[in-house]
């Protein structure tokens, strides 16, 4: 379950280079940042963490386990407002335009606040792919829209700097790497997308997940393909009547080559290839077992905002407690809310995850089994954090 991380290694090797800071008092011992790591940065060291993470889950009531596989979000930039929200025992939280603030020192004191136990930080994310979507200020770095027209050298250039940038900000998680290819300007995808045909967005795929690995946990989305099933899919459920056969010469080679590269996370879709599963993929156990079987896929599957299906108008869709449920069920293993929630839903969410349990409708080993990989992931992170630290006011290291 847990593959070899390269963020402790990788990012010291490049710490000169790049903005990460040490305080005064470890610069003057080392030219390398350090801190005291924790107990979890300890006992989590890569070789171990999902056997920590096991026994950590097993501990856990199937409430606490519900809130783990959920990843929240308000809107606001208190940190004491934040952390009063997540002391509930979420997850994860995603950090959307509304929560950042002016200056990358207000951010820093944001995503400490998020911070409940140090031990077991939760998941932290943003959506900084950079040029259209992008969060955070200071992110003028190449985006899509032109490095797919660039040499792949130049997407790890902007990707690293990105990485960093959203590391050093205190932030775990990017879901910023658009895996989906098309060569139609037309598409809703295109300005996103890192390539206009398969192997040039493979190429470019595999060289951002690699670079930002080495800050933050990166994620591939939005798995099967967007390019595929045209038209955006937050307000609608796009569909495709592609086939498996054609899909792994086309649409999955960019998927397959950021999980060789070793993205944590898959984004899952809401889009319909309904000649594979009439479902969502996103609510589709099918293509969580393509990914996991077929492409070796071992991180953390997380579903697209949840409430874009409610944005679909499609009345099947219309509960997001079910939605939830239904997700978890299919193989994901953090469920992910932000169009249409309130400060209530997330804990919603959790609390129907587990009455699903309780009830025989969810099967408890699938429930443990997201836990599992999202506290791992927790842990791991918490690891690769130990050797350095962001500060308001730091010295370069180096």
């Amino acid at each position: 379950m847990s593959r070899p991380r390269r963020w402790a290694a990788g990012a010291l090797a490049i710490v000169a280079t790049t903005f990460l800071c040490v305080s005064p008092a470890a610069a003057a011992s080392s030219a390398v940042p350090t801190t005291t790591p924790t107990v979890a940065a300890t006992a989590a060291e890569p070789g171990d963490s999902t056997a920590h993470a096991t026994a950590l889950v097993r501990g856990m009531s199937v409430a606490e386990q519900a809130s783990t596989v959920v990843m929240g979000h308000v809107a606001g930039t208190d940190p004491a407002m934040l952390r009063s929200y997540m002391e509930s025992g979420l997850g994860g939280f995603i950090l959307m335009g509304a929560n950042i603030p002016a200056t990358e020192g207000e951010l820093q004191s944001l995503t400490t606040a998020l911070t409940v136990d140090p031990e077991l930080p939760p998941l932290i994310a943003v959506d900084q792919e950079g040029g259209i979507v992008s969060r955070l200020h200071g992110d003028d770095y190449p985006a899509s829209s032109s490095l797919k027209h660039l040499p792949v050298a130049e997407t790890t250039s902007a990707f690293t700097a990105r990485g960093s940038l959203v590391g050093r900000a205190g932030i775990t998680v990017n879901f910023g790497t658009v895996a989906d290819v098309t060569a139609d300007p037309g598409t809703f995808i295109y300005g996103r997308a890192l390539g206009t045909d398969p192997a040039s967005a493979a190429d470019r795929v595999s060289a951002a997940t690699t670079a930002q690995e080495q800050f933050v946990a990166s994620t591939l989305k939005h798995f099967p393909g967007h390019g595929a099933a045209p038209g955006d899919s937050h307000h609608v459920i796009p569909s495709t009547t592609m086939g498996l056969d054609q899909w792994r010469e086309t649409e999955a080679v960019p998927f397959a080559a950021g999980i060789d590269a070793g993205a944590s996370l898959l984004m899952y879709g809401h889009l319909a290839y309904t000649a594979v599963d009439t479902s969502p993929a996103s609510l589709s156990a099918k293509w969580h077992e393509i990914a996991r079987e077929e492409l070796g896929f071992d991180g953390v599957a997380v579903t697209d905002d949840l409430g874009m299906l409610l944005s679909s108008g499609d009345p099947a869709y219309a509960d997001p407690v079910a939605n939830g449920v239904a997700a978890i069920a299919a193989g994901n293993d953090l469920v992910l809310m932000i169009a249409g929630s309130d400060a209530s839903t997330a804990g919603a969410m959790a609390a129907g995850i587990a009455a699903a349990v309780e009830e025989g409708t969810l099967p408890a080993e699938r429930l443990e089994e997201a836990a599992t990989r999202v506290v791992a992931l927790r842990l791991e992170l918490a690891a690769a954090a130990a050797p350095w630290a962001v500060c308001d006011d730091c010295t370069p290291a180096g």
